[in-house]
Parts: C-alpha cells; sequence; structure tokens
C-alpha cells in the first residue's frame, strides 16, 4: 500500500468521471433511459490505451 503523501492528487479515476460528465452535459439527456444510452455510448469510446494511460498518469507502471 502506498503512503497518503505519495498518492496522486487527482485519482485517474476521477479523469474519467470527468471526461463521462462532460459527455453527459454535451448530450443533455433528460429521460432515463436516454442517460443510460449516453454513459454507455461515453463508455464504449473509452479504448484500451486510454485506460492504461489513466493509470499509468496515477503513477502506476502496466504490466
Amino acid at each position: 500500500m502506498r503512503r497518503r503523501e505519495q498518492e496522486p492528487s487527482t485519482p485517474s479515476i476521477e479523469k474519467l468521471f470527468a471526461k463521462l460528465k462532460h459527455c453527459m452535459r454535451r448530450a443533455a439527456k433528460r429521460s432515463v433511459e436516454a442517460v443510460h444510452d449516453a454513459i454507455a455510448n461515453t463508455l464504449d469510446d473509452v479504448n484500451p490505451n486510454e485506460c492504461n494511460n489513466y493509470i499509468e498518469s496515477a503513477g502506476y507502471k502496466s504490466t
């Protein structure tokens, strides 16, 4: 476990959440089904390389 002072200021998951929130605002959907579809479309656009970049930017190296 890493010590607290070594933790990144913005966890990698927060960067993904920021992207998701941005896409949701841009989509401006109002019904539950439309919101679910917009979330699914956004997550479909996140590729493995992007996920790897989030993890590496948090200070972890892929193996």
